[in-house]
């Protein structure tokens, strides 16, 4: 218990600064910690509505979280994430390592190519920002990562949205998928709800202090 604390404590530090769910650091540790992949990935699920729920209303009160701007991936994002479950269980632990690996190569690029911020917001309809968030989401909770890691470089590159608002709305994003990735992981079964929770309830602390 106290190694899990630990590992969310950090893991909801990252969450909160960078905007993330925390997969991306979660999943791996939790595998060198001894977890099997798909107990690894459901651990992280569980612990991102923690991370997500409490970071996004610490953004809100703080006035950085537009909600009205990411609600349409969210509702993709949920959508994609309910067949999560289904799409991990019909999956080996070596492919969804395989996909893991290659968004962990991403999130790694990511640290040396930071999207252009500029000061016009696009305006984009509606269904395309749904059109994002559906395989955002299958993709993201099918291997216990949230998406905001894909999301925050898409509304600032593309959607010319400022870094801190992108980032708020990340993390906004995960509450969405996070929700959708445990009700559909949760039907298929499998998951550790003790150390789900443990990780979970350590992380809020790590997720004020970043924010």
């Amino acid at each position: 218990m106290i190694g899990l604390s630990a590992l969310g404590l950090f893991v909801g530090l990252l969450s909160g600064f960078f905007g993330i769910g925390g997969g991306t650091i979660l999943v791996p540790l939790l595998m060198l910690y001894g977890f099997e992949t798909k107990v690894a990935v459901g651990i992280s699920v569980i612990q991102m509505i923690f991370s997500s729920v409490f970071g996004s209303y610490i953004n809100l009160k703080k006035g950085t979280l537009d909600i009205s701007m990411v609600v349409f991936i969210g509702i993709g994002g949920f959508i994609g994430a309910l067949f999560s479950g289904v799409i991990s269980k019909n999956l080996s632990d070596l492919t969804i390592e395989m996909i893991f690996l290659s968004f962990a190569i991403f999130a790694l690029a990511r640290v040396f190519f930071t999207p252009k911020e500029h000061k016009d917001e696009k305006v984009i309809h509606n269904y395309i920002l749904l059109l994002i968030g559906v395989p955002l989401g299958a993709i993201c909770m099918t291997i216990g990562v949230g998406g905001s890691i894909i999301l925050v470089p898409i509304l600032v590159g593309f959607l010319h949205v400022e870094l801190k608002k992108a980032i708020s709305a990340g993390l906004f994003f995960v509450v969405f998928s996070s929700i959708a990735g445990f009700i559909s992981h949760a039907k298929v079964g499998g998951l550790d709800y003790a150390s789900g929770i443990t990780v979970g309830v350590a992380s809020l602390i790590g997720v004020y202090i970043g924010i």
